[in-house]
């Protein structure tokens, strides 16, 4: 099942392995796609990724993870990405853009240089004045009026991704960053409607982008299906949440965990999200694609013919073997100029 195509809407994406959205920090302060950018996705590309999804791509300057994080905020990009864009398709896979704000996550190091907070001068913000960890800075909480305009900042980056030709958009609400963090109570405390109803963000946003987005291109939502961690964001909610989410218009889950505990105590192993994934899908019958240590072609076969998910997303692999697609299918497609190595 790897390698038959997958139609969402009507988008075909000619298969099922897929580029999981990955950090880069390696933009300038603009947010603009550098040369970085290029080669790194392009190579996914030639290299048979059914789909590629870019990194955390920020709807506000403030709202990224690093100064060195993609952007959408301005037309600009728009017409930046606009490039990357046709030279992932023009290999014959589809590409998507992961639109994010970091919240009270914003503002951070590169993770090679040590991570940790920098002093840029932004306004962190989130659902309540609690800081993610130890050390970190106390987040504004924000406001009703200021919930709508970044709800509205979503809206503006979906109609530039849809002027750049990206073939999905996918909001972010995952990992601790500013949505998840609306969905957990482990951040949220609020006592608005924003409180007494954690998921409404995440259904105003989505519902803000599906209106901007093409009728016939799909809508994916990345969750943190578990905080891992009692009393926080579990499985039961993220199954509630899709179910909302399916009828403002989203079309596939991207269902990962974590990242609104720092001390949490996560059993990594190998496909050790993928039980989040086919919970997801049971109990909700919306497409899901899985992710988190899946690496060889066996084991991302097992997962889809279980029927856990949909699609498999790669991340680390695909950083060590841009050509992962190609080998697992043994050179089938490979374009000829890479023929004879096969």
């Amino acid at each position: 099942m790897l390698f038959e195509p997958l139609k969402l809407r009507d988008l075909v994406i000619p298969n099922r392995v897929w580029m999981a959205p990955m950090c880069q920090y390696s933009c300038g302060p603009d947010g603009l796609p550098t040369d970085w950018h290029m080669t790194h996705y392009t190579s996914r590309a030639v290299g048979g990724a059914g789909l590629i999804l870019t990194e955390a791509t920020a709807v506000a300057s403030e709202g990224r993870i690093s100064p060195w994080d993609l952007g959408l905020w301005n037309d600009g990009q728009r017409d930046a990405l606009r490039g990357l864009v046709e030279r992932v398709q023009a290999s014959g896979t589809a590409i998507g853009v992961q639109l994010s704000h970091a919240g009270r996550k914003a503002s951070t190091g590169r993770p090679w240089e040590g991570g940790g907070r920098l002093d840029l001068g932004w306004r962190v913000v989130g659902p309540s004045p609690v800081a993610f960890a130890e050390g970190w800075p106390v987040p504004h909480e924000l406001t009703a009026p200021e919930i709508a305009e970044i709800v509205a900042g979503f809206a503006a980056a979906a109609r530039r991704a849809r002027e750049a030709g990206f073939d999905v958009v996918e909001v972010h609400g995952a990992h601790g960053y500013l949505i998840s963090a609306f969905l957990s109570p482990l951040a949220n405390h609020r006592t608005d409607a924003y409180g007494r109803d954690r998921a409404l963000l995440a259904v105003e946003v989505a519902s803000a982008v599906r209106a901007e987005w093409p009728a016939g291109k799909p809508v994916f939502f990345r969750v943190s299906a578990t905080d891992w961690v009692p009393g926080g964001f579990e499985a039961s909610d993220a199954v509630a949440l899709t179910r909302r989410l399916a009828d403002v218009g989203v079309d596939l889950m991207d269902v990962s965990t974590g990242g609104n505990a720092p001390g949490a105590r996560i059993p990594v192993g190998p496909g050790y999200q993928v039980e989040f994934a086919a919970r997801v899908r049971a109990g909700t019958g919306l497409p899901v694609a899985a992710v988190g240590m899946i690496t060889t072609p066996p084991q991302a076969s097992r997962i889809l013919a279980s029927g856990a998910a949909d699609a498999v997303l790669l991340g680390r692999e695909l950083l060590r073997d841009p050509y992962w697609p190609r080998r697992a299918r043994g050179g089938e497609g490979v374009p000829p100029q890479y023929a004879r190595a096969y």
